[in-house]
């Protein structure tokens, strides 16, 4: 499937899935077979009914693709310099990167979690994507530095499934937006200080997921 083509559809599930949650009209079971769980650590899960997950003692992370929100530069870059799309396709392949990162040291190296790239019966998958993201002031390579004032660091929704390695079995999906913290105050926002508020939200989400698989596991916290 063309990967702009699946970000697109994805984009739009995730957008009215949270609008939905918002106004609390999400169906109780998904078009796919999968139950609403309400208080799961996202604004979104669903979980496929009947499913051990304390069988997967493994994980394996596919690539997490990375999608801006349409039109971002319109209310994000006043003040700054253009950003180009060579500019566009280094963000996106860094917050990519840091994706994979903070995972598997949350999974992993905190966790206990085997990270995998081949599957087996323990083996649980995921297939991760961010969209909608939205930088206030990213680094361009052009000359000069590149500041906006502003009160975030920007915004992204993860868009998250999980599936059975050797079934494909789709078992779960997690939606979620996280915006940078607000500090009350207007500050100068710059490469650093995005960087630092991804990894924020990214590590969020990571210990999110962690604490659930935790959970299944009967580990105490």
């Amino acid at each position: 499937m063309n990967r702009r083509f699946l970000l697109a559809v994805i984009g739009t599930g995730v957008m009215t899935g949270v609008a939905a949650a918002g106004d609390a009209e999400l169906p109780a079971v998904s078009h796919d077979g999968l139950e609403l769980r309400p208080g799961q650590g996202a604004a979104v899960v669903y979980v496929r009914p009947g499913v051990d997950f304390s069988r997967y003692k493994r994980i394996a992370i596919l690539e997490c693709p990375v999608a801006f929100s349409k039109d971002w530069e319109k209310g994000s870059s006043r003040g700054t310099q253009r950003v180009s799309p060579k500019d566009m396709e280094k963000i996106k392949g860094a917050l990519s990167a840091e994706f994979l990162e903070i995972f598997t040291d949350e999974l992993q190296n905190k966790g206990g979690y085997e990270i995998v790239t081949t599957g087996a019966e323990d083996v649980l998958v995921l297939r991760p994507a961010i969209i909608d993201l939205v930088v206030t002031a990213p680094a361009s390579m052009n000359a000069g530095r590149s500041y906006t004032l502003s009160e975030s660091a920007g915004a992204m929704t993860l868009y998250l499934e999980v599936f059975d390695s050797v079934t494909n079995q789709l078992l779960a999906r997690a939606i979620d937006r996280k915006a940078g913290r607000g500090t009350g105050t207007i500050r100068w926002q710059n490469s650093v200080t995005n960087k630092a508020e991804a990894d924020r939200v990214l590590r969020r989400w990571a210990g999110a997921l962690r604490a659930r698989l935790d959970d299944v596991h009967g580990r105490k916290k």
